[in-house]
């Protein structure tokens, strides 16, 4: 029987027409490319991607998204791959510093870990590279003076913005929820944390399942974009104490915590969909005053009970519940196949010195932009075409 990585691989159609043209153009040739990234299928077919073009991969995965099947697919083919699924952040910490350690002449990095790391401990010969996240942009533009070299962030990106954010992120983050819990959306009370791309992406999703959504954001701005879009926009202490579920998805620290206990309702579901299991301080809450009892349950539930009777459940313990959990599949194939197609164009540029120092923790540049759209919607209507 055939492997779920190699229907991903099939479906990856950008990343296999890419890397046919990298065989013949070798852009990567004799250079390492280090990487800390969500190892799953998709990103198999990234890796092998960038594989083909000549270059040596090293690559560790994130905090509790590791799949153990990734990992021996990669190795099986040549990759090298630091470490093994975990969700200790200091042994995390440890397989980053060790991907380092191969001195790679480009980083693809997720969240900002790796260009952090680096700059603490340069080596030479670091060309520059790629940040996926907005998490990850925002820890690295304060660092642009010390760190001077090409990095493209992927999530600046119209593309990455509409294609996967809004798009692929609510659609996934909908349907983890429901294999997971298995309870119902119709008639619910969600508040959606974040109106971002991203956010937006899970107000809609949840909208669409007939559930009842309420948005909370900082910024008055996205507050009134959401009002606009028809979502309830009530004080944060409203939109916590009606809600059945709450989604975090803001790239911020410390979004719900114990102070949150008081104020959520029996049988309340907390779930973080942003890149950092920080948004939901669920160790915390556990340990918190007033809190009775904690349980585990299958597939990453965790109910805290309170000594009023109340309880409020947590799932994956505040990771992502898109990419934890049973049998997770992360955001859909087409939408992944896009944003790393732009991560393998970003790093050919940067690589071939097709982007200049200067170009630091800046958005994808439009020509890469314009490249893959019009690749995307050629392989759409060739195929039409063919058919008609």
């Amino acid at each position: 029987m055939h492997s779920r990585i190699e229907w991903v691989g099939e479906n990856c159609r950008l990343l296999a027409a890419i890397s046919r043209e990298f065989a013949q153009t070798q852009p990567f040739r004799g250079l390492t490319i280090g990487t800390g990234i969500h190892l799953e299928p998709k990103t198999v077919a990234l890796l092998l991607t960038l594989k083909s073009g000549g270059a040596r991969v090293v690559s560790t995965g994130n905090l509790n998204t590791t799949q153990p099947g990734a990992i021996a697919h990669l190795r099986d083919r040549g990759v090298t791959v630091i470490g093994s699924a975990t969700r200790d952040p200091d042994e995390h910490r440890g397989y980053l510093a060790h991907v380092l350690a191969e001195r790679p002449a480009l980083l693809l990095d997720n969240g900002g870990d790796l260009f952090d790391l680096f700059q603490r401990n340069p080596h030479p010969g670091l060309l520059g590279g790629t940040e996926e996240t907005t998490s990850g942009r925002k820890r690295l533009t304060p660092l642009r003076d010390a760190l001077r070299l090409p990095i493209l962030v992927i999530n600046d990106s119209p593309i990455k913005q509409f294609a996967e954010n809004e798009h692929a992120v609510g659609q996934s983050v909908l349907e983890s929820y429901l294999r997971i819990t298995n309870r119902i959306t119709n008639g619910q009370r969600v508040t959606v944390f974040g109106y971002g791309a991203c956010g937006r992406g899970v107000a809609a999703n949840f909208r669409n399942a007939y559930a009842k959504v309420s948005v909370v954001d900082i910024d008055p701005l996205k507050r009134l974009q959401a009002h606009l879009d028809g979502y309830d926009v009530p004080s944060r202490d409203a939109a916590v104490a009606g809600a059945d579920l709450i989604v975090t998805v803001t790239g911020g620290h410390r979004v719900l915590g114990p102070a949150d206990l008081r104020l959520l309702k029996d049988g309340a579901i907390l779930a973080n969909a942003g890149h950092f299991p920080v948004e939901i301080d669920a160790p915390a809450m556990a340990g918190a005053d007033g809190v009775q009892e904690t349980r585990h349950f299958e597939d990453g539930l965790q109910s805290i009970r309170l000594a009023d009777g109340r309880t409020v459940h947590v799932i994956a313990e505040g990771h992502m519940l898109n990419l934890a959990g049973p049998r997770p599949m992360g955001n859909s194939i087409e939408s992944m196949d896009l944003g790393f197609a732009l991560q393998a164009r970003c790093l050919e540029a940067v690589a071939l010195g097709k982007v200049s120092p200067e170009s630091c923790v800046v958005p994808v540049p439009r020509d890469i932009d314009e490249r893959v759209a019009n690749a995307y919607l050629d392989l759409c209507y060739t195929e039409l075409s063919s058919r008609a």
